[in-house]
Order: structure tokens, then C-alpha cells, then sequence
């Protein structure tokens, strides 16, 4: 299943191990911001301060020799393709960063981070749609399988439609929006010189300028600042940027020595850390719907992570 990719296989699996702990604490730390700190404002802080944090890395690519756009095997036509792509899916991400924030906060850390996990669904279905990848019947089945545990989550256990909360649809938007997003950068990834970095710091630029925008539409301009200033949440802005952005970089790095699948595959149990951290720091009781949802989502993605590995060629 994985392939030494890099020469230092265990470097990658410890690394993978490092995201696990990240994505599972990240909802915890949303959650855990001062009472009042809307989730539109502590979106645009949170990824002010991730752009802060990816531009020493960005400063010292720039010194190395790594231009990104500046390159000179760009042509005039693919650098401006690649402006066009950058403000396209920097729009969405910051979309997606304030749908993640909210839906922490509306359904719970523990549905929310379980609901994350349509993720690899959401990626195998825009595969199957615009690439004409057909699914196999054990895809078939395994999607099934992740389909009806996420009803089940989303309906408290009831099974009745009437018991679905919208705020799922919240949830669920996030990882919809991350498959787009990752479908459309994946060409200039593999095929320009730019570093998976400067495509970090470029998409959290655009992202950052329309949360600033969406925040002094919606929110009190004079909140949005008042906020900000508060020390308490600026530290858990600060964690939560720091959180983001270290997922990001530490996952491209896994990827020089493990292959996505196997990476992929170690994430997997990341909403039962959210669950441990969520009851310790936050109270939430651990609910038998959640267990049973996150034990009938375990299966559906392992299936699809051994049916399906085309389709998670890209990390949220």
C-alpha cells in the first residue's frame, strides 16, 4: 500500500501522526474562543495570522531561487491563468474557512469534525463527474456505507428527516468546497514550478482580503476591531492559525515520503481526538450516535482509501 517515496518512510508516518493530533485538536480550539466572538470575525484573525506564519517560509523560498509566478518557464498566458485560478480558489477557501468556523460552533466540535469526513466522498463524486472515473461496486458500497452514517450523525440518531439540523448543510459545504478547490489547483501544482507554499500563502492573501470584506459587510466594522484587540482572543486566533497552517505544511511534507493513501489512512481517527479533547476542555458529552457514526465512517473510508485512492490526491 505505500511506497518509500522519499527514502525516509518513518519520517512521513511520524509527520502523518502530527497531522492527526492537529486536525483532531483544531475544533477544539475554535470552540474554545471567548463567548460572543463570532465565527465570521474569528475566521478573518485566524487566517490573518496563518498568512503571517507562511511567509518566512515563502521569504526563503523567494531567496532560493523558487520565483512561483515570477518564474521565467512561465508564459504571460499560464501566469495569468494562474492569477485567475489563485483569486478563484483563494474566494473559496475563505468561503470555507468561515463555513468551518461556523460549523464547529453550531453543531458541535465532534459533529462537525465527524461530518468533515465527506471529505474523500465529496472528492471521489467530482472525480466520477468531470473526469468519468467509474466506481467499482465495492466504491459503490463503501460510499454507501459513509453516506448513511452521515444521515445517521446528521439526524441525532432518529433516522427522520425531520430531526436534520441545516447546520449540517454548513458542515457539509466545507468539504464540498475543499474538493472544488483542490480540483482546480491540483494542474498548477503538478505542472508549474510554483511550491506548494507560495500556493499556500497566495490562495490565504485572496482569502483573507474577502473575509476582511464579508466581515465589514456583515459584522459592526467597530466589532470587528474591538474583537481583535481582545488579548484572549487573539491567543486562540494565534493557536488557530499556528494549528492551520502548521497541518498544511507538515502534510506536503508527509507526501515526500508516504503516498496520500497511507497518510490519509493515519488521519482517519482524527474526529476521536476531537472527541477526547472536546469532553476534557470543553465538557461535551460523547453521545452513542457519535460513537456509532464515527465506527460506521471509519469502515466507509478505509473502503474508499483502498477503492477509491485517485480521489484523495489532495489534502484540505
Amino acid at each position: 500500500m505505500a511506497s518509500n517515496l522519499g527514502g525516509r518512510h518513518h519520517v512521513g508516518i511520524a509527520l502523518a501522526f502530527v497531522c492527526l493530533l492537529l486536525l483532531g485538536v483544531m475544533p477544539v480550539i475554535s470552540n474554545g474562543r471567548p463567548p460572543g466572538s463570532g465565527a465570521l470575525v474569528f475566521a478573518l484573525w485566524l487566517s490573518i495570522w496563518q498568512l503571517l506564519f507562511s511567509l518566512p517560509l515563502l521569504i526563503r523560498e523567494w531567496r532560493g531561487g523558487e520565483r512561483g509566478l515570477m518564474s521565467a518557464t512561465l508564459s504571460r498566458a499560464r501566469r495569468n491563468r494562474i492569477l485567475w485560478i489563485t483569486l478563484f480558489t483563494g474566494a473559496l477557501f475563505g468561503i470555507s474557512t468561515w463555513a468551518y468556523v461556523l460549523a464547529f460552533e453550531k453543531v458541535g466540535a465532534t459533529n462537525a469534525a465527524l461530518a468533515l469526513q465527506a471529505y474523500p466522498l465529496c472528492a471521489a463524486t467530482l472525480e466520477a463527474v468531470f473526469l468519468g472515473r467509474r466506481k467499482g461496486l465495492a466504491e459503490v458500497g463503501f460510499t454507501g456505507l459513509l453516506l448513511i452514517a452521515l444521515y445517521y450523525l446528521s439526524t441525532d440518531g432518529t433516522w427522520r428527516p425531520a430531526g436534520l439540523s441545516p447546520w449540517f448543510g454548513v458542515a457539509f459545504a466545507v468539504p464540498a468546497i475543499w474538493s472544488i478547490a483542490h480540483v482546480i489547483l491540483r494542474e498548477t501544482l503538478v505542472s508549474t514550478p510554483i511550491t506548494p507554499n507560495q500556493v499556500t500563502t497566495s490562495r490565504l492573501i485572496v482569502s483573507t482580503f474577502v473575509l476582511a470584506v464579508l466581515a465589514l459587510t456583515f459584522e459592526e466594522p467597530g466589532e470587528v476591531w474591538r474583537t481583535g484587540l481582545s488579548p484572549v482572543f487573539q491567543a486562540f486566533a494565534l493557536l488557530m492559525g499556528l494549528a492551520y497552517y502548521l497541518e498544511l505544511a507538515i502534510w506536503f511534507n508527509a507526501m515526500k515520503h508516504i503516498d496520500v493513501s497511507v497518510a490519509s489512512t493515519i488521519t482517519v481517527p482524527a474526529p476521536a481526538i476531537t472527541m477526547i479533547f472536546a469532553a476534557l476542555f470543553l465538557g461535551d458529552a460523547i453521545q452513542g450516535t457519535q460513537i456509532a457514526a464515527f465506527g460506521m465512517i471509519v469502515i466507509g473510508l478505509f473502503g474508499l482509501l483502498r477503492y477509491a485512492r485517485p480521489a484523495l490526491q489532495q489534502p484540505p
